[in-house]
């Protein structure tokens, strides 16, 4: 019986494989960069037609429920620059969800990190292993980056699950969002970011502030990194500032709930 069984996976599996990719080569190959358009007023901002199309069709989004005042904290974390435990600090403190995209590089040397943000209720998503940019790979690249991601993640934590991918790079094509899903992803993309990721060129808390607050906008999925030091530093008032303003922080699952946002399952 457990041959049996054995055999039965094994096919499983092979079948799996063949059919993810023989699907994917029907798909536009074309590579997108992802970006979106900014508006004055804390108006959410729109993106490309061809992109919305494209997020609908296989899952994805990148901006929440635009006509409620709510917030999704999410963090891009490659790797550590000593102020991811004060941003988990400040979120314990003010009892703020957010997700962590993180990468291979990230899991295997901050270990006790990710163990704190699943134990204090956060998210931790797929950021891909190596952080290449998804449609310029084959199909067995994208699988082996998301899969050996999950799978690491899982030997730190024992959690399987895993179920949002921020694509690396911010780039995409419709290959790689239908093979992302059939894997079991939900795309997550952002309508708010700033350029906030480059450790030498720190700017200070009040710029962090500012940027955040002079485009935050209803339904906002905001991209931070845990690298900058403004972002920090800045995090608390930001906290405190937008909840006076009536804005709710949310998780990327109440998103998914409200949404009926469900993994891809292969039959």
């Amino acid at each position: 019986m457990n041959l049996k069984r054995a055999l039965t996976a094994t096919v499983t599996a092979i079948l799996l494989t063949t059919a993810i990719a023989t699907t994917a080569h029907a798909y536009s190959t074309q590579v997108h960069h992802w970006n979106f358009k900014p508006k004055e007023n804390n108006e959410p901002p729109s993106t490309e037609p061809h992109y919305e199309a494209l997020l609908e069709k296989y899952g994805g989004f990148y901006i929440g429920d635009t006509s409620k005042k709510e917030i999704y904290l999410t963090f891009d974390n490659g790797y550590e620059n000593g102020y991811t435990k004060k941003v988990l600090d400040v979120l314990k403190e003010k009892e703020v969800p957010a997700t962590f995209f993180v990468t291979g590089h990230y899991l295997n040397t901050e270990r006790e990190l990710i163990q704190r943000m699943l134990k204090e209720g956060h998210i931790v998503g797929n950021h891909s292993y190596h952080h290449p940019s998804l449609p310029e790979v084959d199909d067995a690249r994208v699988k082996r980056e998301l899969e050996n991601l999950k799978d690491l993640y899982t030997e730190v934590t024992g959690d399987s699950r895993m179920q949002y991918l921020r694509p690396p790079r911010g780039t995409f094509s419709e290959r790689s969002l239908a093979l992302s899903q059939q894997l079991g992803y939900t795309n997550v993309f952002w309508s708010f970011a700033y350029v906030d990721w480059e450790v030498n060129r720190q700017k200070g808390w009040k710029y962090a502030y500012d940027s955040i607050m002079r485009r935050i906008h209803p339904g906002a999925i905001m991209l931070l990194h845990s690298v900058s030091s403004d972002n920090a530093e800045a995090l608390p008032k930001v906290i405190d500032d937008l909840r006076a303003q009536g804005y709710e922080f949310k998780s990327l699952d109440d998103h998914a709930s409200q949404n009926q946002v469900t993994p891809f399952k292969a039959d």
